[in-house]
């Protein structure tokens, strides 16, 4: 080999290690972006009974909705994911049944100290605002898109009809947390401030004492009595 060719040689050699050793950011990007690790539109793969495992319940995945029928086969309970989020943008589209009824948790620690999701997690609640019970009519924090049952922007609480599919969102960032209903903002605070504290002394839920002390926790879908649907569920991690 010439000295020529020697050089060119050590040269190209020298470029495929450095290119071998360059991180791959584009694997490590699609895969924590990857919503499918999340909710495949599948089955429940990802996803369990609060507090029980992987029992059979409620719960039920048809033609890529996750579909939760209380006169279904199975236990009663409240779906949850295996994994925890911190910081994250989920979207999801839901819908219910006349005067349905229903909630989207985040922050939830699951531990048997704790009986239910709503003890520590909060909820975003859904709900057939216009054919509700009475008492969930007269107060704007139980209306549909809203903290249950401690803060809302009432105005921007419109869901549609029952029966029709809403968009629903939550991020979550650094402790500020918004939802929002058919894209208006119908929730949106600091959780980690006294004043955010405060609301919720003033709420029922100062009977939790581990209500919203978490920074971060698994997310649920709530089993109430009523029927309920939700499909397009996809997470991005911040």
């Amino acid at each position: 080999m010439s000295i020529k060719n020697l050089s060119i040689y050590a040269l190209a050699l020298t470029l495929g290690i450095a290119s071998c050793n360059q991180p791959n950011t584009n694997k490590s990007t699609e895969t924590s972006n990857d919503s499918t690790t999340f909710y495949n539109g599948k089955d429940l793969n990802g996803w369990h009974v609060y507090n029980r495992g992987n029992l059979e319940s409620k719960w039920k995945v048809e033609n890529g909705e996750l579909i939760c029928d209380p006169k279904g086969n199975g236990e009663f309970g409240d779906l949850i994911s295996d994994n925890e989020y911190e910081n994250f943008e989920l979207d999801f589209e839901w819908k219910v049944k006349k005067g349905g009824n229903s909630g989207v948790f985040i922050n939830v620690k699951e531990d048997s100290t704790y009986a239910a999701t709503f003890a520590t997690g909060l909820e975003m609640q859904l709900l057939d605002n216009a054919n509700a019970e009475p008492r969930h009519q007269v107060d704007s924090t139980h209306w549909a898109g809203c903290l249950y049952p401690v803060e809302c922007i009432g105005s921007n609480s419109k869901p549609n009809p029952y029966g029709e599919w809403n968009k629903g969102k939550i991020k979550q960032q650094d402790g500020q947390v918004t939802f929002w209903l058919n894209d208006k903002i119908t929730f949106q605070d600091s959780i980690n401030t006294p004043a955010f504290k405060q609301k919720i002394a003033n709420s029922n839920m100062k009977n939790y004492p581990a209500f919203a002390t978490y920074p971060k926790g698994k997310i649920a879908f709530q089993n109430h009595t009523d029927s309920v649907s939700f499909r397009n569920i996809a997470i991005k991690e911040l």
